[in-house]
């Protein structure tokens, strides 16, 4: 038994040097690289024993694709969904998996409840819900005040994504790709020093499960945002057809879905009106035309026919009940086989733009329409509803209008302007009305184009790195160009963030809203432009750019100051058609120019 025991110590002391010497060659291997000062260096073994040898010791590689995809879905799913893209980005493999349904299915369950049984549609629902619900938002920018800077409004966890915003008087309404229509309240808070202050859009309530569109008064000016006009679906019962249930009892048959406008209280959110239409009645958008006391409704239907009632906005909030004329609007009665997708309205004109990309004006107002065509020839006062076409030489894709002047956006990208003026808001380098389409030829890659009382934003994309920029022309009071207070007749980069997915602008008297929202489904709708439709031919180009240059040139020399000076160059420098990041280079070093001549002119401290 002594002998055993001895040669079981004597095993295990063996056992314990072999494994003290392979830790040693470990570390030995390990620290092989970092040889110590002043010994020689060792001859270095040929790659291929390395090779062997390192696969001896690690052995075989574990690589992604030997892990079956319900685990790679799985753990992909736990990243964020911009660490998601990236990843997609890397190589062939990582794409498929970054794209497929498994993975977003798993991020919608995360991000919200209601994603857990509904989704988008498309080929790719669940990518597309998780897509709009990442990127929603709303940013705002007030103008008065010291501080400039944009913030974010809260964010409802069960809306699909923003497809449409309007902001009244006091509050914000949003309607998402699902039909929810959502009611933000802004509220007044005080602040630690006693001070009121506004916060916008502080909460939020839901206001309608099956809205279509929505639409309030078309001016400019919020105050007179009284109402909210909602075209919904709701369900309602045949009348007159009964059915027996399971007792004795006789209940109503199964409803019908019919289309119908709802008019609410933009203050609190409180219906006072509601009008139903007849089940065969299917329409997709709503707009608004003319005074309270005779607002004209327009209506688009699906098939591209519009039509019109008149409500009395003084008597909405009366507890009565009456019937209102629903009747065919004259352009689809003159031209029956036009197809009109959108409209868009002022407080005296509608534009009408239809599938094949042409343009139709309705103007009910003599100076409006002086404005807009700079005569007066072919007004007629007793028939005001007559569609007045607008020649394009390519189709177009959207359109804004304004209080006087409108704004077009081609096939190709680019933007054409019409109408009043006065201000500089047609962005032409110059304060000259236009009674047709003119071309803003510097304005490249636009997003989005709004029209307001008298200034133009449009929202436009870069090439190169795809960031967004805001730029704007025309009345620059109140601060509703941010940067250029004095205004600009020509487009130039406004100082305001854009975030990346921004793409939609709008502006109050108070504030500037931008609505971000990413679809996948939606396509790029710009094409080439072909050779043969380049438009403006070189030497024109050239003239017009040469004659721009003498004016500026005759400015400078008749400023006596240099901050006008420097406000001349920076409105140069924007009309010109440079790249962003060129333009930022100059604008700096413009300020840097200004900053050290103020200095130099500053007296001397004691």
């Amino acid at each position: 038994m002594q002998a055993m025991a001895g040669r079981a110590d004597i095993s295990d002391r063996h056992i314990a040097r072999k494994l003290k010497r392979r830790k040693l060659q470990r570390f030995s291997h390990i620290s092989s690289t970092e040889e110590p000062l002043g010994q020689p260096k060792k001859k270095r073994r040929s790659s291929s024993t390395e090779t062997l040898e390192n696969q001896k010791g690690r052995g075989d590689s574990i690589s992604f694709q030997i892990f079956p995809p319900e685990l790679l879905y799985y753990i992909t799913s736990f990243l964020p969904v911009k660490d998601i893209i990236a990843l997609g980005q890397t190589c062939r493999y990582f794409h498929e998996v970054c794209d497929s349904e498994g993975v977003w299915r798993r991020i919608c369950h995360r991000l919200s409840s209601r994603l857990r049984d509904e989704n988008m549609g498309g080929n790719r629902p669940w990518k597309r819900s998780a897509i709009l619900n990442y990127t929603k938002g709303l940013y705002f920018q007030m103008f008065s005040g010291r501080r400039h800077f944009v913030s974010k409004t809260v964010a409802p966890l069960f809306s699909h994504g923003y497809r449409k915003f309007l902001a009244t008087k006091d509050h914000v309404f949003i309607l998402d790709y699902n039909g929810t229509l959502f009611f933000f309240k802004n509220a007044l808070v005080s602040s630690s020093l006693g001070h009121v202050q506004w916060r916008r859009a502080c909460r939020f309530m839901l206001l309608c499960r099956t809205a279509k569109d929505f639409a309030t008064d078309p001016r400019s000016d919020t105050v007179y945002r009284k109402y909210l006009y909602v075209l919904a679906t709701r369900e309602q019962p045949v009348a007159g057809a009964t059915k027996r249930g399971e007792g004795s009892g006789v209940a109503p048959a199964s409803s019908r879905l019919c289309d119908c406008v709802e008019v609410y209280l933009q203050s609190s959110g409180q219906r006072v009106f509601k009008m139903t239409f007849h089940f065969s009645m299917k329409f997709k958008q709503i707009v608004l035309v003319g005074q309270e006391t005779e607002r004209s409704l327009l209506l688009l239907t699906e098939e591209g026919k519009i039509y019109s009632l008149v409500v009395n906005e003084t008597q909405l909030d009366q507890p009565r009940s009456y019937t209102v004329q629903l009747a065919l609007r004259k352009i689809s009665k003159c031209l029956p086989h036009l197809s009109v997708c959108n409209m868009h309205s002022n407080q005296s004109s509608t534009v009408y733009l239809t599938n094949e990309g042409t343009v139709y004006f309705e103007v009910h107002s003599p100076g409006v329409y002086r404005d807009l065509f700079g005569t007066l020839h072919a007004f007629d006062p007793l028939d005001q509803q007559m569609p007045l076409a607008v020649s394009l030489p390519a189709k177009v894709l959207s359109c804004a209008l304004g209080y006087n002047h409108l704004g077009l956006m081609d096939e190709f990208g680019r933007i054409f302007m019409q109408g009043n003026n006065r201000y500089g808001q047609l962005g032409t380098g110059d304060k000259i009305d236009r009674g047709e389409p003119a071309q803003v030829h510097y304005l490249k890659c636009p997003v989005d184009l709004w029209c307001g009382l008298n200034h133009t934003l449009v929202l436009s994309q870069s090439v190169v790195d795809f960031s967004k920029d805001l730029m704007g022309c025309g009345c620059g009071a109140g601060g509703r160009l941010p940067g250029w207070p004095k205004g600009s007749a020509s487009f130039v980069r406004l100082q305001i963030k854009v975030p990346p997915c921004v793409r939609r602008v709008c502006s109050t008297r108070e504030c500037l809203y931008m609505l971000s929202s990413h679809d996948i489904e939606e396509a790029d709708a710009y094409r080439d432009l072909p050779a043969s439709k380049a438009g403006v031919p070189p030497s024109d180009m050239e003239s017009l750019a040469a004659r721009s240059c003498e004016e500026y040139l005759s400015q400078l020399h008749k400023c006596p100051t240099l901050e006008g000076r420097t406000a001349i160059m920076k409105e140069a420098v924007g009309s010109m058609p440079l790249m962003t990041f060129q333009k930022d280079f100059f604008w700096e070093a413009l300020d840097m120019i200004q900053q050290a001549a103020r200095l130099r002119e500053a007296p001397p401290s004691s």
